[in-house]
């Protein structure tokens, strides 16, 4: 049985949860650590938040706090979205009340992991991209070293859920999404081309929490005000935008995957838009001139990935 090792980048937040239980749970998968950045809630929160989900699980993955801030100069300030994923990014759910302060250890750890790991370790980033561009700038041979970096994130064909233009990891720091995806190690975008297709209804998580035992009934738990913000628009239940990525490390047959350069706008009204050059088109490359071949899974099969998250999530 293949093992893959994964180091998750996250930013919990109610769909990471999901995504880290699917991580936790998945028989196949090696979680050699969690590295924390801020985006859904402050880093300090979000570090605080990976390592209460972990100890509720039982699972001891070390937890690295990374950053606190993005490296795109003048950025717009930030919000956090309390009204997706509550005060304390879990859905208001009772959490220890101390936030994780301490030093930034997480493009480090992202280093030292790979290097110790050469071909082997599989990079899940669901936030802001930040600590994945500060390791690769800090240490450029782990791109050779990775065996892939895979990232829910970008709104290549679609419009983005933070503005028109831009999905929310990727408006976060769009310089830092432009580094990790200019770097040569192959990066596979889970986008909302995708993860907006990827619903799971109010009856379907409720059921997968009565079946799932306590580990499943806690994010069944803390995701009724993300569920609650749906419901809201009109949809009873949620988008699953994190847990989509997951399973692609497990399950890429899912995916249907589209190649070209990308590049991200870092300044003006399309602050974070993902443009990707495709592979058969024909013309000058410009500014896409030297940038490697990414890919991004701007199609896949829905169903049959939510059921892939419902058959671990209750083993």
């Amino acid at each position: 049985m293949t093992q893959h090792k994964v180091i998750f980048d996250t930013d919990p937040g109610v769909d990471d949860a999901l995504a880290l239980y699917y991580l936790v749970r998945h028989p196949q998968i090696d979680l050699l650590g969690v590295t924390t950045v801020f985006g859904n809630a402050p880093v300090a929160m979000t570090t605080r938040n990976a390592r209460f989900l972990l100890q509720a699980w039982g699972h001891d993955a070390p937890v690295h706090r990374g950053a606190e801030g993005p490296m795109t100069p003048d950025m717009p300030p930030e919000f956090w979205p309390t009204h997706i994923h509550g005060d304390n990014g879990l859905g208001n759910h009772p959490t220890p009340d101390a936030t994780v302060d301490g030093p930034e250890t997480a493009a480090q750890f992202l280093i030292d992991t790979i290097r110790a790991h050469p071909g082997e370790v599989r990079v899940l980033a669901v936030g802001r991209m930040t600590n994945l561009a500060r390791a690769v700038q800090m240490a450029p041979d782990i791109a050779g070293l990775v065996r892939d970096v895979v990232i829910m994130g970008g709104a290549f064909r679609v419009p983005g859920n933070i503005t028109p233009a831009a999905e929310a990891n990727i408006w976060g720091d769009p310089l830092a999404a432009d580094v990790v995806f200019g770097a040569d190690w192959p990066v596979i975008a889970v986008p909302l081309d995708l993860t907006t297709r990827t619903f799971m209804d109010s009856a379907t998580l409720a059921d997968l929490g009565a079946r799932g035992g306590a580990g499943m009934q806690l994010v069944a738990d803390l995701s009724q005000g993300y569920v609650g913000f749906y419901q809201a628009a009109g949809y009873d239940g949620m988008l699953v935008h994190d847990c989509t990525a997951a399973v692609y490390l497990t399950d890429p047959d899912l995916f249907t995957l589209t190649q070209g350069e990308v590049r991200v706008l870092s300044e003006g009204i399309a602050l974070g838009l993902t443009l990707m050059n495709p592979a058969d088109r024909q013309g000058p490359l410009g500014a896409w001139e030297g940038r490697p071949r990414q890919s991004a899974t701007l199609d896949g099969q829905p169903d049959a990935i939510l059921a892939r998250i419902a058959q671990v999530c209750t083993a």
